[in-house]
């Protein structure tokens, strides 16, 4: 048998063994350090903003980012269902609820359309903020994710978001490196949210990241991840804060994985591509693929199978030592969020049943993706 084909595994190979023993030689290991002013500098710079705070992980930069927009108890934030629930869990630490609108089912990401028709139809202007119709909570903010690492078609939502004066919160955390309309991901929006878990296209073995264009909001998350304190020597902190700060040594291997980014992504979209030209022989299978307006770091590449075949085509790969993943499961369905408000996902339920998630590893070679695809056929045609 072959031999495992990880699903998503991290890639040390540059400059991490040398800077994070830099940190070890020179003693600044905790939470400040030159590795994380170099990390929020480079990732800024990269993405195309002016500002970059490094925090713990990705759900503390989305956290933080929503209370810096102004996210209130009782708000109520557009997201979609068809997500990872680090998102809807950080709108949920706010005190306010989401409101689950459907995806578009080529992209898998927020369906703008639907925002755009939840918004007029469903929802009123009142002494300038808009409030939903039927809860009567104000409507603080949407919070679209790039799925898998393609983008959510953002021209349309940020033209929606300033009609009705809503900040974005964009979770780029899947996406790094990828681009719209050749602008890359956490530079679309107000603030922008990225995560270096382990199984990202790089890590810091864990970690995040916000990054915006408005000096005011990153002074604001800055100032929140920090506890909040506003004169340290002195012990004097003016509202709620967070012990959210990044770490020198994670972010010393954030910075040597950075180096390496643009060659991951290459590495990844030619997998890709080979996938989808050896997948084509198979008639029942669908590679989700990038829209011409976008170009994907393709962080996840995803299958579309008949959902009859999703889980026994799942046990079968694994069987044979190709690690798969179906997708998440819908945030509507989880005890926890089953009250919140639904709009639009009839497209959403049904692509969901479809998804299974490939082997996607920077490590990744062109005999284990033939291999991967030759399973999916004996699959298939044994079935």
């Amino acid at each position: 048998m072959h031999d495992l084909v990880p699903l998503s595994i991290p890639h040390i190979s540059g400059n991490e063994w040398k800077y994070i023993k830099d940190c070890l030689d020179t003693g600044w290991v905790s939470s400040v350090g030159s590795y994380v002013d170099q990390f929020e500098q480079k990732v800024s710079q990269y993405v195309g903003t002016d500002y970059g705070v490094a925090t713990v992980n990705g759900t503390a930069a989305l956290h933080l980012s929503l209370l810096a927009c102004g996210v209130q108890p009782g708000d109520e934030v557009i997201a979609p269902a068809f997500t990872f629930i680090a998102p809807i869990n950080a709108i949920h630490y706010c005190g306010a609820k989401p409101v689950f609108i459907g995806s578009d089912s080529n992209t898998l990401s927020l369906d703008v359309n639907r925002v755009h028709t939840f918004l007029s139809e469903e929802c009123v202007k009142r002494d300038g903020d808009l409030y939903n119709k039927q809860t009567g909570q104000k409507i603080s903010a949407i919070l679209p994710v790039h799925i898998f690492g393609h983008p959510v078609d953002m021209a349309p939502l940020n033209e929606i978001a300033t009609e009705y004066g809503l900040p974005i919160i964009e979770d780029a955390s899947e996406s790094l490196g990828s681009e719209y309309r050749e602008k890359k991901t956490g530079s679309l929006s107000t603030v922008a949210c990225f995560s270096f878990n382990g199984n990202k296209i790089i890590t810091c073995g864990g970690g995040g990241m916000a990054t915006t264009s408005q000096e005011s909001l990153a002074n604001h998350i800055r100032h929140l991840s920090t506890q909040a304190n506003k004169k340290p020597f002195e012990y004097e902190h003016d509202e709620v804060g967070y012990n959210y700060r990044l770490t020198n040594i994670q972010a010393a291997l954030g910075v040597a994985q950075l180096e390496q980014l643009d060659a991951f992504i290459e590495i990844k979209r030619n997998n890709a591509a080979l996938y989808r030209q050896l997948l084509a022989e198979i008639p029942k299978v669908d590679l989700v693929w990038e829209e011409p307006w976008a170009k994907s770091n393709f962080w996840l590449c995803t299958l579309l199978v008949p959902s009859v075949d999703r889980k026994p085509l799942m046990e079968y790969l694994l069987a044979h030592n190709v690690q798969v993943r179906p997708a998440w499961k819908l945030m509507h369905t989880l005890p926890m969020y089953q009250e919140c408000q639904v709009y639009g996902m009839e497209e959403t339920e049904a692509v969901f049943e479809r998804c299974i998630s490939i082997p996607s590893s920077v490590q990744l070679n062109s005999e284990d993706i033939k291999y991967v695809v030759r399973c999916i056929k004996n699959y298939f045609d044994q079935s």
